[in-house]
């Protein structure tokens, strides 16, 4: 249902038998957008101030755009220049038990010494970080929708190859709130231009003059760096430690599969099985053994997955799959246009 629902709001879906759901969910998205709009309105109008420096990272669309790798290059960037920062997320899927749901568990093991707190309630997450920690800034993750939060810097990122699907918003598209709100932004940072046709991202950016002209607009990709067995998260391997003879698995359930394909592609690994299951997808031993019987029917004898996926690997599925070797990509975000400007705006906000 949920696979046939993203085809219907992304347009794979073509055709005359599809016009009634999808003007169906386009009525939906017309309530939508009214209710969201008058929400912001509101919410612009009585804004919270918290005490410490506001950094929000967020994003206008649903779906991976590269905000939590963007959220550990900041992090790390201001950390090294003696900030005392937290992040505060919200969560995702958190699972029963669990503290901390798959992108604030990898954002805690990937930035040592920096507080990453999940609660819903931003404020309450803001005064828990000053109390506990005596920050001094806090990076709101998913934090463009907070709309009710005073911010000091706005980062909206975009993913260049599909920034606003068919611009239409939720249900019938991908889009979290209007266009038009893209003028709240201090920066614009577009992810995987590398993917991206240089026309389309030439005409992305036109987008983004025309809704905010003086909003910076960095470009960035996503950098592979190495793999680590998941059995061993300390020692990063090098690039080249797989054979490229040998054929690897596939796996993930991540909001962008295909850009972690690509990435394996421009390495040049032989892909003998690919498997993928939805975004935050937190396995089973279930969904595991049939996950061992596939990968050793194809030949493999190695599964590669993602750092999120790797936090949802628990220590009873990685002794279930005692046979395989699975191998963990890590993948880091650099900017590589405008980064001076980029980060001189980060320092702009404090005073050396």
């Amino acid at each position: 249902m949920r696979e046939h629902l993203y085809n219907l709001v992304t347009d794979k879906y073509r055709g005359v038998l599809f016009w009634v759901p999808k003007l169906f969910l386009l009525s939906l998205s017309f309530i939508y957008g009214l209710f969201i709009r008058i929400l912001i309105f509101v919410s612009l109008m009585d804004q919270k101030r918290f005490t410490p420096r506001v950094i929000s990272v967020g994003n206008i669309t649903v779906g991976g755009t590269g905000k939590t790798s963007l959220v550990e290059l900041i992090s790390r960037y201001l950390k090294e220049r003696g900030i005392t920062l937290a992040v505060l997320t919200r969560g995702y899927k958190l699972k029963k038990n669990d503290s901390l749901s798959d992108e604030p568990r990898m954002l805690a093991k990937n930035l040592d010494g920096v507080a990453v707190i999940v609660d819903k309630d931003r404020s309450r997450g803001a005064l828990r970080a000053v109390r506990e920690y005596g920050v001094d800034t806090v990076i709101l993750d998913d934090g463009f929708q907070q709309w009710h939060v005073r911010k000091d810097l706005e980062i909206v990122a975009i993913d260049a190859r599909n920034p606003f699907g068919n611009r239409h918003m939720l249900p019938r598209g991908i889009l979290r709130e209007p266009l038009s709100s893209l003028k709240r932004a201090d920066i614009f940072v577009l992810t995987k231009t590398d993917l991206a046709p240089k026309q389309a991202l030439a005409h992305l950016k036109q987008t983004l003059f025309k809704y905010n002209p003086k909003a910076l607009v960095a470009e960035s990709v996503h950098n592979p760096v190495g793999f680590y067995n998941i059995k061993n998260p300390g020692k990063l391997l090098d690039l080249n430690y797989i054979n490229k003879k040998d054929k690897i698995a596939l796996l993930s359930g991540i909001g962008d599969p295909e850009s972690f394909f690509q990435l394996i592609l421009r390495l040049k690994m032989a892909v003998g099985l690919e498997l993928r299951f939805p975004d935050h997808h937190y396995y089973t031993l279930g969904e595991m053994e049939m996950v061992s019987s596939r990968v050793k029917g194809s030949g493999s004898k190695v599964i590669v997955t993602t750092e999120k996926d790797a936090s949802r690997i628990s220590e009873e599925i990685i002794s279930l799959l005692s046979d395989i070797e699975i191998l963990v990509l890590r993948v880091e975000l650099k900017i590589i246009k405008h980064d001076e400007e980029f980060f001189n705006r980060l320092l702009s906000l404090y005073s050396f």
